[in-house]
């Protein structure tokens, strides 16, 4: 494994936790914080795809300033924009899912009195 893979492994292991608490987890709230740790995952996964790093060394962003003549080099050494205009759509989604989530919750901790999705199952009415 070379060391330009670790952002990749570190993003797909932050995946893997927020996917395990959404899952194996009791709690409505610990279910949202990993709910959110996915979606921050997503976007990192997204960012980390359109990376390009340019001959120079540095990113470049996808403006084209110098007129045609350089558009080879643009093409070559810029970032892929494509990507950050999801990750900001995502981002504003994220954060409308993760309010009517926490709003479910306080409707249901309204309701049930509790937070664990076991003593809700277990609970009529």
């Amino acid at each position: 494994m070379t060391l330009a893979m670790l952002p990749y492994l570190l993003a797909f292991l932050l995946l893997v936790v927020g996917l395990y608490a959404v899952v194996a987890k009791r709690n409505v709230i610990k279910i949202i914080v990993g709910l959110a740790i996915l979606d921050y995952a997503v976007n990192l996964l997204l960012v980390l795809v359109g990376y390009r790093p340019s001959p120079s060394g540095s990113p470049m962003a996808p403006i084209l300033t110098g007129g045609v003549a350089h558009e080879p080099a643009l093409v070559a050494g810029a970032v892929d924009p494509l990507p950050q205009a999801l990750v900001l759509t995502s981002i504003v989604i994220g954060l409308s899912v993760t309010a009517l989530v926490v709003g479910l919750a306080i409707r249901l901790y309204e309701k049930y009195g509790t937070f664990d999705t076991e003593r809700m199952r277990n609970l009529r009415g």
